[in-house]
């Protein structure tokens, strides 16, 4: 087997366990475990720079290849492969983005929701009659 199937091959792995990851980073996500998602993202840090090593290892072994070899079914077939992958963990990186989005809007929308309840809760009125927020008493001095 030559240095450059081998180069790809290696990829494989590395681009599988990197799916694996998003995979487990969308259920963090979702189930809002702060802790263990700190930890996948550094676990997952760690696997996109073996991706860009392993990429250099290919771009290394391409280059060092012959023209024939780069051609083969074998090789071309490798590489769509190989593209395939990374056009998964984009779109799984894609859904884990709106995930996180979706997540920090349903925060804000709580959190305006509280500021509302809040509000009422510490809404007087004037002596005209009209509703006013703020606190229910001047406040007594001793």
């Amino acid at each position: 087997m030559s240095e450059l199937i081998k180069a790809i091959t290696k990829q494989f792995d590395h681009l599988e366990d990197l799916i694996q990851a998003l995979d487990s980073e969308l259920h963090l996500i979702s189930s809002r475990d702060a802790e263990a998602l700190i930890n996948l993202l550094k676990n997952k840090e760690n696997l996109l720079t073996t991706v860009q090593q392993q990429d250099d290892a290919i771009s290394i072994a391409f280059n060092a290849s012959s023209e024939e070899e780069r051609t083969t079914e074998e090789v071309l077939a490798l590489f769509d492969r190989a593209k395939k992958l990374v056009s998964e963990c984009q779109y799984r990186t894609k859904i884990n983005q709106v995930a996180v989005e979706q997540g920090q809007l349903r925060l804000e929308h709580l959190r305006t929701l509280l500021l509302e309840s809040r509000a009422k809760e510490s809404m007087t009125y004037d002596k005209s009659g009209k509703a006013r927020g703020g606190k229910s008493g001047r406040g007594i001095s001793a």
